[in-house]
């Protein structure tokens, strides 16, 4: 018998796809669990802004063949709509660079759409508390990529203060430099001194390698929420 999970609050999802059956799949899913409920689906980046602006989604799944129409920057006007929503890419196949640059742009996670039911549940769940999503095999692929750069070897984080996982923590829920400044009341300077410094501690060069660096490590970093003032 399945445990029945008490929730005060459902989590509210949208689903952008071209594929009828793939959202009626994914909707049929996710209906059995008591906490996540699909409020909107879509199949247009307009459609997917204008449901956004509607319901505002906890979390949403977007198919990259949505996500890469030209001109739509679809990813940076979700989160402008619903700044702490999460963002899943959903695609049958996809490149490390992919990966990347779909990071980058601020989504939170990427599941290929073979991956099995549980996986899609699992993937909402980790997103939701912050982490990032990423099939393991291309976790691996790009921590080799950062591990074998001789001019940049990783090093061990130990020397990390709490401030900076704390950052680190808003980093890998996709927060822009100045969203990290506004909830942390600094300057937006000062995240970028603290960054520069992370980087130096740990062997790498950007916000990417650091996400990457993080979830490759096993890096244990704070719960953080809107407003967080920990030093």
């Amino acid at each position: 018998m399945r445990a029945v999970r008490h929730v005060s609050k459902k989590t509210r999802i949208l689903i952008a796809d071209r594929e009828g059956i793939f959202r009626l799949g994914l909707k049929k899913l996710l209906a059995v669990e008591d906490d996540l409920r699909v409020v909107a689906e879509a199949e247009t980046p307009a459609q997917v802004i204008g449901l956004t602006k509607s319901f505002k989604p906890d979390l949403v799944f977007v198919q990259v063949e949505i996500a890469e129409e030209e001109d739509a920057n679809l990813l940076a006007e979700i989160r402008k709509v619903v700044p702490r929503g999460r963002i899943v890419i959903t695609a049958s196949v996809l490149r490390d660079q992919d990966h990347l640059r779909f990071l980058q742009e601020g989504a939170s996670g990427i599941i290929l759409k073979s991956a099995s039911p549980p996986l899609f549940v699992k993937c909402i769940r980790k997103v939701l508390e912050g982490e990032v999503w990423i099939p393991q095999r291309h976790v691996s692929q790009m921590a080799e990529l950062l591990g074998s750069r001789p001019d940049r070897p990783l090093r061990p984080a130990e020397t990390l203060t709490r401030r900076e996982k704390i950052i680190i923590s808003y980093l890998m829920q996709g927060w822009r430099n100045r969203e990290i400044a506004q909830a942390l009341s600094i300057a937006e300077q000062t995240v970028k001194n603290h960054l520069r410094t992370i980087y130096d501690k740990v062997g790498v060069s950007d916000r990417l390698e650091l996400v990457l660096y993080a979830i490759h490590e096993h890096l244990e970093l704070p719960v953080v929420q809107l407003g967080e003032t920990n030093p």
